[in-house]
């Protein structure tokens, strides 16, 4: 089996294991100079390895669709975006992520124009998001807004602004209609009709609340936010599978956030992309219990012998985990 990229001066397992360590792991270029000079006594300089990671976002972007087509086909999709740097100028890296999948994407845009190049047609699941406006932009079947960003909204209030005429009311209010809701979540020991019961008298309490005139400035704006969102609250009682927060997508976005802050972002709109590509392979690798290096350079070796990723085609994904590690990874006919 080839054992190296045609005229490349590395092997295969130098150049997955460098791009494991800086696109998963977040080291930097000097720390895996350091690594491969002193402790594996092999040469490698940062502009050496920058091409090969290039070559490597090539090999896998066929991937990287794939990763995109099954985390549009999901059912639950959580999305996030976080502040990033390319050669110096604000971009925005965003995240889509599902139990199986992570689809990391760095655009200038942190609007609508940047969701509609993920989002190439109307999603049907559920989107959680927080309360970021640019997601109303996008058609899906269901939404779930995050209820946990809704609570520290309050306690930012609180601790910043002005909190005075009716607020006091209206945050005691909120708060027990959000926390009402998550203990109705967890309760197991309510029959069909109490929990229905229940649900109903959360939007009776809902509409309430935006039916009432408050003064306080703050508690104006977040009415507005309930009134736009009012259907989008309380999604996790009626769907299976939906939590009442958005607490995947965070947790999927901080290995990014650990690299931005090691990193400094990317210099060139070329290393923006393949940040992107390496980081939503490996990150999918990690989710699906697979190992890293052995399941690419299984692939890379597979490609350079037939000139293509392999495809396979699978029924159900929990299948597709029984099989050999180069038969799972992410390939465009993966579906849930």
């Amino acid at each position: 089996m080839p054992d190296a990229l045609p005229k490349a001066t590395r092997g295969n397992h130098v150049l997955v294991l460098s791009a494991w360590l800086h696109y998963g792991l977040g080291n930097t270029l000097s720390q895996i100079v350091e690594i491969f000079t002193y402790h594996l006594q092999t040469r490698l300089t940062p502009g050496g390895l920058i091409q090969m990671w290039y070559r490597l976002q090539a090999i896998l972007f066929t991937w990287y669709e794939a990763i995109q087509t099954q985390a549009l086909q999901s059912a639950v999709l959580h999305a996030d975006e976080t502040g990033w740097r390319v050669n110096g100028q604000t971009h925005w890296l965003w995240c889509f992520s599902t139990s199986e999948v992570t689809y990391y994407m760095i655009d200038r845009s942190r609007g609508s124009p940047a969701l509609m190049k993920f989002f190439q047609e109307e999603f049907n699941g559920t989107l959680i998001s927080d309360f970021w406006g640019a997601y109303n932009a996008v058609a899906c079947r269901k939404r779930q807004m995050c209820l946990v960003h809704l609570l520290r909204d309050l306690e930012q209030v609180e601790a910043y602004k002005r909190v005075d005429t009716d607020w006091p009311a209206f945050a005691k209010k909120l708060r027990r209609l959000i926390r009402d809701a998550i203990r109705l979540w967890y309760r197991q020991d309510l029959s069909a009709a109490e929990r229905t019961s229940c649900r109903a008298r959360l939007d009776v309490r809902l509409r309430a609340m935006i039916e009432t005139a408050w003064q306080n400035k703050e508690a104006c704006r977040l009415i507005k936010r309930l009134r736009r969102h009012q259907d989008d609250l309380f999604t996790f009682l009626d769907e299976a599978g939906v939590p009442f927060g958005n607490n995947h997508a965070e947790r999927a976005i901080r290995p990014a956030v650990l690299i931005r802050k090691n990193s400094y972002s990317n210099r060139s709109q070329r290393g923006a992309d393949a940040q992107a590509v390496l980081m939503s392979v490996y990150r999918t690798l990690k989710q699906r219990g697979h190992h890293p290096i052995k399941t690419i350079v299984k692939a890379i070796e597979s490609y350079l012998t037939t000139g293509k990723l392999r495809h396979y085609q699978h029924q159900s994904l929990q299948m597709a985990k029984e099989l050999p590690l180069i038969v799972l990874n992410c390939t465009r006919h993966l579906h849930d």
